[in-house]
């Protein structure tokens, strides 16, 4: 027997033997979910497990009271594995982060483990707020990335992909200032706001008509007046913009500020167009590590496939980890394809049976993929050789 695969076989031994820890982490974050930037007992609760197993912990990463990073060893490599646990407004674990953050905690103890002391660090990466704001975002910025050379996540889902079409995604706020009046007995001095902002909606509608695969605009009314018998002097919408590249974001948001200035000019109002936040960039999957990712995954009897062509399930802050260090973000399923996260029966999911064995092989599928880069330099230099061709190609 090859000595990477006695350690593989090392790692699989340590997942089962985490087994019911793992899951009693899994299920205490679901029966308590807790929204972004909020998630302190689940932020303690890993923290605990991590630091019980030797990892040095540092909380209140990146300014994000709820972030954290631990470490096991020093230097490079450095292989990161990430772990999500906010939840959704009403939904609960609707989208499963809590078994993204049982299956990161056991890959890094069963990898810590298998590693030892050999060359190199492993760090378990606590990003807070995935659902609302975007937690790697800010973590990323504040370099927690800077030296890692692969970033290793897992996310339950209504597939088994090996890697995840996400796009870019921003919201864009749009106001327009009119003149109030009468609408009957003085019209002529108003300048109706409200009028402007669904004619930039009916600019966006031809503009969405032309729009390449992968990229959407979706807008709402958040405000549009007072009272009937005022014209009104401010209206204002709000635009959830996606598209396949951080830079095709970026032209469609230039796109959709020129239908709102263009609503603007025709009507004599004025009109603010703003970003809100930082939103998110695309996601750059590293075939090198997902290959090696989807091969640990059957090993463990889930044969992951590549996406269904034009599918894109929406996006996420993984997207800004991607473009800065090699990356993988797959999905596992742990319902029927015709179900949907974000929903009473994906969060069910997340607590059954076939979410913690999904939970389980995907820790073990993590650990051997960490433990490989860690033992293996030249996986390290081809992620990496695979990383800079994608981006000089624009991807």
């Amino acid at each position: 027997m090859e000595w990477h695969e006695e350690l593989h076989e090392r790692a699989d031994e340590r997942i089962e033997h985490l087994d019911e820890r793992l899951w009693a982490v899994a299920t205490a974050l679901h029966e308590r979910p807790e929204l972004s930037y909020a998630e302190h007992a689940a932020a303690d609760r890993l923290t605990g497990e991590l630091a019980a197993d030797g990892f040095e912990v540092e909380t209140g990463v990146a300014r994000l009271p709820t972030a954290f990073v631990a470490r096991a060893g020093h230097g490079r490599p450095c292989v990161a594995l990430l772990l999500e646990y906010d939840a959704l407004p009403g939904l609960g674990h609707a989208c499963g982060h809590n078994l993204i953050a049982a299956a990161g905690l056991g890959a890094a103890l069963a990898a810590k483990e298998v590693l030892g002391d050999s060359p190199g660090s492993l760090l378990a990466v606590g990003a807070p707020a995935e659902e609302r704001g975007g937690g790697k975002v800010a973590m990323a910025e504040a370099g927690v990335f800077d030296d890692v050379d692969a970033a290793l996540m897992v996310h339950p889902g209504v597939h088994s992909w090996s890697w995840a079409p996400l796009t870019a995604q921003v919201e864009l706020k749009v106001t327009f200032h009119g003149r109030a009046a009468h609408p009957t007995g003085d019209p002529e001095h108003g300048i109706d706001a409200l009028a402007a902002l669904i004619q930039a909606f009916g600019a966006v509608s031809a503009l969405r008509q032309r729009l390449p695969a992968g990229s959407h605009v979706q807008g709402i009314v958040t405000h549009g007046g007072e009272a009937t018998n005022i014209v009104p002097d401010r209206a204002e919408g709000r635009f959830g913009l996606r598209a396949l590249t951080t830079d095709a974001l970026d032209r469609l948001a230039e796109d959709v500020a020129t239908c709102a200035e263009g609503a603007a000019l025709a009507t004599g109002a004025k009109v603010d167009v703003e970003r809100l936040g930082r939103g998110y960039a695309h996601f750059r999957d590293n075939p090198v590590l997902s290959e090696r990712f989807t091969e640990h995954l059957a090993a463990r009897g889930i044969h992951a496939t590549p996406p269904a062509p034009g599918v894109f399930l929406g996006s996420s802050d993984i997207g800004d980890v991607s473009v800065r260090v090699p990356a993988i973000h797959p999905f596992i399923a742990i319902t029927a394809e015709e179900k949907s996260v974000h929903t009473p029966e994906f969060a069910a999911a997340a607590a059954s049976p076939r979410g913690r064995a999904a939970m389980l092989a995907s820790a073990a599928a993590l650990a051997r993929t960490a433990i490989d880069l860690r033992t293996h330099p030249a996986l390290v230099s081809r992620a990496w050789d695979s990383f800079r061709d994608l981006a000089r190609n624009g991807r």
